[in-house]
């Protein structure tokens, strides 16, 4: 710049505030973005890049009886004459209308690899071909005879529509998603059916309410809800009611699964329908993810069979695994995504928020628009036709004197001003006999200008009816609509399930009274009671778990598989653990590894459990190790048990939690090993610690001796104490027959250990009626009654329980409810 030039002085200042020149450049931008690319139109459901493709096309003449064309040619033409923002925004567009399982009614018909469900791209544009799919030419049609507004193109060569005529309802068929500035919609698609219906019902009721249109508990009208072009379920209807009537929602959409058997045992998940705008690969890959990690157990392989049919993505399961279980953490994790609906689209160029009757109103506006302006351009031309049609009628009556009047005419103008004058025609009419060749003046000539003057005659009338008639608009509104309905109409993909809540593990897994068997080398594994037929006492048991070579039984219980159970392992670990966690299998069976259900370090053991279930608020528990220490700990103290586990106790070198019981603050404990002695001292001598604590000593042990379990008690209790031997012999005695003592003393002698018998393995409290589980080493399990056990005094050696294979004896015991079906077959064999 030069000097002079910087003295000049500027013609005209104006000073603003950055910040509001900040502002409007930012709304500026933001209109021309919300206006110009990212939101529909409510009135042909388009966006201007989508308007811009097939008008293109359109004028290419790529129709749906045309052959396909290059997309690159396509594009190509879009972008030079009418959306110069890139190719690859274009042909973007192109793909998706192209795509089945993006549209529910593609736009395009597409040649060559266009993208799938797995995430893939579409091929270069170079490779692919289109045209317009039939159901496109309906959006178009009509669009010459200025049934829309028009406006310039970018640089003004040209015009391109404002809005398509749109004979289909596009914006609720296809739906539409885009994110603006500061704004996004997300529409989803429907099914042709139904929104034709709802069109059709909003024209005869134009007063109905949103609920009137929604079909449901709620309403009796023609829309059901979304219809995805992948299919699945909506879960619920609540979300779809939102959405309908306030313009926002959100949808639960569920992928469908079938079960089916295998050849070689064990089921398979089968998917055939995924959420809509899933991708299929990736949640494949994430669901194997999932099986990798030990998120999701009982999956041995996941293959995707999906083809041109459809998609088929099948899931085998390990044999024993629970199906249900399966289904429901697939359903949590993978398989259920939420579809947030946002109905926003242009209204005058103002982005809206729509609610199914506003939606339907701006369409059915649209139309009365389009076919209205479609009607005076048909009756204008009508008209004009008719008037030309009329001179011709004059010419035909006065054949000779036209004739002579052309012929002798100096030329063409004074011919027609000749005509003009003589009878009376306007200057279109002479000009058009002027024009006429003779053969047009024969007699069939002349009756088929009377028939078309007629017809033309009858069009006038019929248009000027709809012109007159808002009703007569309205009926034409509605046999257009049912002529779309007749060629596209189609059954729904996308069912609708009842919503019963959130769907949890739990409320898949029937509520039964299982056995949870557990072996030395940590395999457990769950099986119905029911499989196990009671038997009198000295009976043998059926087998209940086949050990692998070297491994023995170590624990059974009786549970439900809703319980939830505190599980205490031998190095003073605890453990929360809902019962149906354990998978179910055959009695044959070994089981899984218990890593699988609780993490176990190497050499833990589970020596106690308690049902979380039958805990009573302001107790505590009481352990024992197998040295005679022996601690009280509130319960509240367990009440958050994190998947590792928690510390129940603290052990000495040597020492291991043996058994776990709870009392509530005021009972008796008592102590028993497996030399027979037994001691019964005040819990409160046993003051209550911390979970970190030791605990102090509960019983003088002989040398060798070690605690076998604990019981708790009051006077008031009426119950006995079953005391059973490894070699599976057993007795009842009274628990009031052992009395008080100060604890760390040596106790009274409960049972005679011998060579017979062997040692003493399980102490409970049992009372008349009560029934027994009973587990050998080896695996068989016997269910039998207490009654069976007879009542003996303390110091005696009882009688046989359970028969015993040599080398093999008596895991654990549990004592369990007595079904109501075991008492009838007891009383069935008293009558006998």
């Amino acid at each position: 710049m030069s000097a002079d030039d910087a003295d000049v002085p500027a013609q005209r200042v104006k000073n603003v505030l950055i910040e509001d020149e900040m502002e409007q450049s930012y709304i500026d931008y933001a209109m021309s973005v919300i206006v110009g690319r990212a939101l529909p139109d409510a009135r042909d459901g388009m966006k201007p890049v989508q308007r811009r493709i097939l008008y293109a096309m359109h004028e290419m003449g790529i129709t749906s009886r045309s052959s396909h064309r290059k997309s690159s040619s396509i594009v190509g033409e879009t972008m030079g004459n009418y959306h110069p923002h890139g190719d690859s925004a274009i042909y973007d567009a192109l793909a998706r209308m192209a795509q089945d399982f993006s549209l529910r009614y593609p736009l395009i018909d597409g040649q060559g690899n266009f993208g799938s469900t797995d995430g893939d791209p579409p091929a270069a544009m170079r490779y692919t071909e289109a045209r317009m799919a039939p159901i496109a030419e309906e959006l178009l049609a009509d669009i010459e005879e200025d049934t829309v507004d028009f406006a310039g193109n970018y640089d003004d060569r040209l015009t391109e529509p404002a809005v398509l005529p749109a004979a289909v309802p596009n914006l609720l068929l296809n739906g539409a998603s885009g994110i603006a500035v500061g704004m996004s919609t997300n529409i989803p698609p429907h099914n042709l059916t139904e929104v034709v219906d709802a069109c059709i019902h909003l024209i005869d009721n134009p007063e109905c309410t949103v609920e009137d249109l929604i079909a449901g508990p709620d309403g009796d009208g023609p829309v059901k809800g979304p219809d995805f072009p992948t299919g699945a379920n909506i879960v619920g209807r609540q979300g779809i009611y939102d959405a309908y009537k306030t313009g926002r929602g959100r949808l639960r959409v569920r992928a469908e699964m079938d079960v089916e058997e295998r050849d070689r045992g064990g089921d398979r998940i089968v998917i055939t329908e995924l959420p809509y705008q899933e991708n299929k690969a990736r949640r494949i890959e994430r669901i194997a993810d999932d099986v990798n990690e030990g998120k999701i157990q009982g999956i041995s392989d996941i293959r995707d069979e999906s083809d041109r049919e459809g998609v088929r993505v099948v899931i085998d399961l390990k044999r024993g695994a629970n199906t249900e279980i399966v289904k429901n953490k697939l359903l949590e994790s993978h398989l259920e995504t939420t579809f947030s609906v946002i109905s926003l689209a242009l209204v005058d160029d103002q982005p809206q928020v729509l609610n199914l009757k506003q939606l339907l109103e701006q369409y059915v506006e649209h139309r009365r628009e389009v076919v209205r302006r479609r009607s005076q351009y048909r009756l204008d031309e009508a008209e004009d036709r008719a008037h030309i049609l009329e001179g011709r009628l004059v010419a035909l009556d006065n054949v000779d004197d036209v004739v002579e009047l052309i012929r002798n005419s100096e030329d063409r103008d004074a011919a027609k001003e000749g005509l003009q004058s003589e009878f009376d025609l306007s200057e279109p009419q002479s000009e058009h006999i002027v024009r006429m060749q003779l053969g047009s003046l024969t007699s069939m000539e002349a009756g088929e200008v009377e028939d078309e003057y007629a017809e033309v005659q009858a069009t006038i009338e019929r248009l000027e009816e709809i012109l007159e008639n808002e009703s007569e608009l309205l009926g034409v509104i509605k046999d257009e609509l049912r002529e779309v309905r007749e060629e596209y109409g189609d059954d729904r993909r996308t069912s609708i399930v009842e919503d019963f809540g959130s769907v949890t593990r739990e409320d898949l897994i029937p509520e039964e009274d299982v056995f949870v068997c557990l072996t030395e080398d940590d395999y457990v594994k769950r099986m119905p009671v029911s499989e196990f037929d009671p038997q009198h006492r000295g009976g043998k048991g059926i087998i209940g778990v086949r050990p692998k070579d070297g491994d023995r039984v170590s624990t059974v219980f009786q549970a439900n598989s809703h319980d939830y159970l505190m599980v205490f392992t031998n190095r003073g670990q605890v453990y929360r653990l809902k019962v149906y966690e354990i998978p179910e299998m055959s009695r044959t069976a070994r089981g899984t590894n218990a890593v699988n259900v609780i993490d176990l370090d190497r050499d833990e053991e589970v020596t106690a459990v308690v049902n979380v279930d039958d805990l009573d608020e302001g107790g505590f528990f009481a352990m024992a190790t197998k040295d005679g220490y022996v601690k009280r700990t509130e319960i509240e103290a367990f009440e958050n048990v994190h998947s590792g586990g928690i510390r129940a106790t603290k052990l000495e070198e040597g020492d291991r939690l043996v058994d776990v019981e709870t009392t509530d603050g005021a009972q008796d404990l008592v102590i028993g090993t497996r030399q027979g002695m037994t001691i019964r001292f005040d819990e409160t001598e046993a003051r209550s610690m911390g979970r970190s604590a030791r605990g102090v000593n509960g019983i003088k042990l002989q040398e060798g001796d070690e605690v076998a379990g604990i019981v708790a008690t009051d006077d008031a209790d009426d119950r006995d104490l079953l005391t059973v031997t490894r070699n599976g012999y057993g007795k009842r005695t009274a628990l009031s027959e052992y009395r008080v003592q100060s604890r760390y003393g040596k106790g009274l002698i409960d049972i005679k250990t011998n060579e017979r018998n062997g040692d003493a393995c399980s102490l409970n409290a049992v009372s008349a009626g009560d029934g027994l589980v009973i587990m050998s080493e080896s695996g068989q399990i016997m269910r039998t009654h207490v009654d069976e056990v007879s009542r003996q005094g303390r110091n005696t050696m009882g009688v046989k329980v359970m028969n015993l294979d040599a080398g093999d004896w008596v895991a654990g015991v549990d004592v369990v409810p007595v079904p109501a079906e075991d008492d009838a077959d007891d009383a069935d064999d008293a009558d006998e």
